[in-house]
């Protein structure tokens, strides 16, 4: 970044500056929805933004995807928010339940205007193969699209990886991308979910995340930077 200029707003340091020729402001959410929830605020609110995206690493729940793959969500579930009922969770919409400001939406999705715009920004776009210390087998990291489940839980159990993949059809699962759609929808502006996988959610994902989040967050970024110009 070019011309920074640093404040610090609760527990967060906001760097606005110019990115490849754009005005942007960075800053770092922290873990969960209520931290995302938080700096999002503060994005749409203090400084104006008129679109925010959400760049960062993930677990895999697809078994068809791989450590290192990026997926930009088209939607968001907050798959950890409804009722319990017979001792299990029976997901809703964030901020409803059945009896209490019923709703039949499920989830946030992506503006169809702002994804067609990603889309075309990044057809062609190679990103390299993990490294080999990282775990890479020579293929190049796919850039795919598709639901990215939100909630407060660290996934490390290959039997929640497969009935979440199975009931939501969710492709990767994460702590913050479904309160930054609240947020933005809330404030009315535009957002965007773009996760690099670190670990495949499973009874290894603790140990994955540490050994790969460092360079598969490289890839979100390259992502990030390709597609500002069509924000």
């Amino acid at each position: 970044m070019r011309n920074v200029h640093g404040v610090n707003v609760a527990h967060t340091r906001f760097d606005t500056g110019s990115l490849d020729g754009h005005d942007v402001v960075l800053a770092e959410t922290g873990m969960g929805k209520v931290n995302a929830a938080l700096v999002t605020t503060a994005l749409a609110h203090g400084f104006g933004c008129r679109a925010i995206v959400f760049s960062g690493v993930a677990g895999g729940l697809d078994p068809d995807l791989n450590v290192g793959d990026v997926v930009v969500a088209d939607r968001l579930i907050q798959y950890d928010a409804g009722v319990i009922e017979n001792e299990e969770l029976q997901t809703y919409q964030a901020g409803h339940v059945p009896f209490i400001n019923p709703t039949d939406r499920l989830g946030y999705d992506v503006d169809t205007a702002v994804l067609d715009k990603v889309k075309n920004a990044l057809r062609g776009l190679d990103l390299p193969p993990l490294s080999p210390e990282a775990g890479g087998r020579g293929r190049p990291a796919q850039i795919v699209y598709g639901t990215v489940l939100s909630g407060d839980q660290y996934l490390h159990s290959e039997p929640t990886r497969a009935r979440l993949h199975s009931q939501f059809g969710g492709r990767a699962i994460e702590m913050e991308g479904g309160a930054v759609a609240q947020v933005c929808e809330a404030f009315g502006i535009g957002w965007l979910v773009i996760r690099a996988l670190s670990d495949l959610a499973g009874q290894d994902s603790r140990f994955e995340f540490n050994q790969f989040a460092s360079e598969v967050a490289a890839a979100s970024a390259t992502v990030l930077r390709r597609i500002l110009p069509v924000l």
